[in-house]
């Protein structure tokens, strides 16, 4: 038989299995819309995980929810979904999608923060420079071998602003969710209801745009990236679930705000974008900004910062 502690140490397991998951998200739904267009890719991986979701966690029952988590928790949750996956697909190229997963990734700090003003976390002065940190990282990041150069940074953001915007809102807009969903859930959990809305808003926003969109252009390498990129969102949840009911979610908390540098690695193999050292030196501040604020708000509740992981 097993006992309490490896029953544990396996929910530990495959709650990091989740980190590991979302990792390859970047290059995954980059991959999904360079072959079915950005809108197109998203609604087919929301849509498949979507299944996915309906066999590993169940359907949602809606009479269960508290209204106004479900009102608020489900605008704000497929808002940011529609956020993250547009502002991969509408990169200019592989190496600007990378970019602006790392600027996406600035959501540990900002989730800390909302925790901290909206849910009343507890918090020592660390906060302040972790916040610093990430943000400061992310520029670095987009100022590329001029490394922290405001010049170069605004120039970068300026050659697409709407991939990068999007990026910005979908950090704030998670944290907003997280802070949300501590506040109103109690308990519940939506998951499938909501990347089933995700799916349908983003259908809707496909066959809005008419002609303007490209053909879904079936392939097998396409249909591969799909279910690679479907399983990695779907099962990522199911497998970050499990991990919080059963699972050491403060080693959980911790492994996730690693997610930085890992997407960074595998999007660069996945999607062939060689980058340069001062991405590396970015994507290293932006998890040490995240570990910061972690840090900060060790000594009370890690709610917040445990509900804010994904994607």
């Amino acid at each position: 038989m097993r006992g309490p502690a490896t029953a544990r140490r396996r929910a530990t397991l495959i709650g990091l299995l989740a980190v590991a998951l979302w990792s390859a998200v970047v290059g995954l739904i980059r991959g999904v819309s360079q072959v079915f267009g950005a809108t197109g890719g998203a609604a087919l991986i929301y849509t498949v995980a979507t299944g996915l979701l309906l066999l590993t966690v169940g359907p949602t029952r809606v009479s269960a929810l508290p209204r106004r988590y479900l009102l608020w928790g489900g605008g704000l949750f497929v808002a940011y979904e529609l956020c993250l996956s547009l502002s991969l697909g509408l990169a200019d190229d592989a190496q600007q999608a990378i970019e602006v997963g790392m600027v996406n990734y600035l959501w540990p700090c900002f989730t800390l923060t909302a925790a901290i003003l909206f849910n009343g976390q507890r918090a020592n002065a660390l906060i302040v420079p972790g916040f610093a940190l990430g943000v400061l990282g992310v520029c670095q990041v987009l100022g590329g071998e001029h490394g922290l150069d405001a010049a170069e940074v605004l120039g970068h953001v300026r050659r697409n602003p709407v991939s990068y915007g999007l990026a910005f809102a979908g950090a704030v807009i998670w944290a907003a969710y997280c802070a949300v969903t501590a506040r109103l859930a109690r308990g519940a959990n939506a998951v499938t209801l909501f990347f089933a809305l995700t799916a349908l808003t983003l259908w809707a926003k496909f066959l809005l745009q008419g002609p303007a969109h490209p053909p879904l252009a079936w392939s097998l390498h396409g249909a591969g990236l799909l279910m690679m990129a479907a399983a990695a969102m779907g099962f990522g949840y199911a497998a970050w679930n499990w991990g919080l009911l059963h699972g050491n979610m403060t080693v959980l908390a911790g492994a996730s705000y690693f997610i930085p540098v890992l997407s960074a690695a595998l999007a660069g193999l996945m999607l062939q974008a060689p980058l340069p050292l001062s991405f590396w030196l970015g994507a290293a501040m932006v998890c040490a900004g995240s570990l910061l604020c972690w840090m900060a708000t060790r000594a009370g509740t890690h709610e917040a910062a445990v509900d804010g992981a994904a994607a």
